[in-house]
């Protein structure tokens, strides 16, 4: 199997968006919409967010010890158009953001009900992005919504970095 028939096959995949949110331990905040993000073990539970190494909330998370993983729903493109589509290097998103103080003050999005915080455990290199390996230690499940931010309406947004 060659490249391109990698390329067509995870090009049809689609999958939940997901924002995730830090604060340094001076207490910038940071945020960005990603796209490859898993389960990565039942128990201990353990999840993986993958992100790239040009955003900077990548840069922000190599002096946090914990994020905010939110699970987008369908009805929030404004955040994913916030997220995915502004830097940091140039927009404080939480100004244009409805949020609150959550655990270790980690910034919890009010339009994403359904999140949960987790300590990172490991960075690794994962090629153009940084993998963070996150044991959950607290969230909130915003129970049943209609449906989830897809990874194929998320592709039309143009991102504030380079992938």
């Amino acid at each position: 199997m060659g490249a391109e028939e990698f390329d067509s096959i995870v090009g049809r995949l689609d999958y939940p968006m997901f924002v995730v949110t830090t604060a340094t331990t001076g207490g910038e905040r940071s945020g960005c919409l990603v796209g490859f993000a898993t389960q990565c073990s039942i128990d201990p539970a353990r999840f993986l967010v993958c992100i790239s190494d040009k955003n900077r909330t990548c840069r922000a998370l190599e002096d946090a010890a914990a994020m905010a993983v939110h699970l987008v729903p369908e009805r929030a493109g404004a955040i994913v158009e916030l997220f995915g589509g502004e830097t940091g290097d140039d927009t404080d998103k939480f100004e244009r953001a409805d949020w609150h103080p959550g655990p270790e003050g980690l910034p919890i999005l009010n339009d994403c009900p359904s999140w949960f915080a987790g300590r990172i455990l490991e960075r690794v290199p994962l090629g153009d992005h940084v993998g963070h390996l996150i044991e959950p230690f607290e969230g909130e499940d915003g129970g049943e919504e209609q449906g989830w931010f897809p990874f194929q309406r998320a592709k039309q947004i143009d991102p504030g970095h380079e992938a």
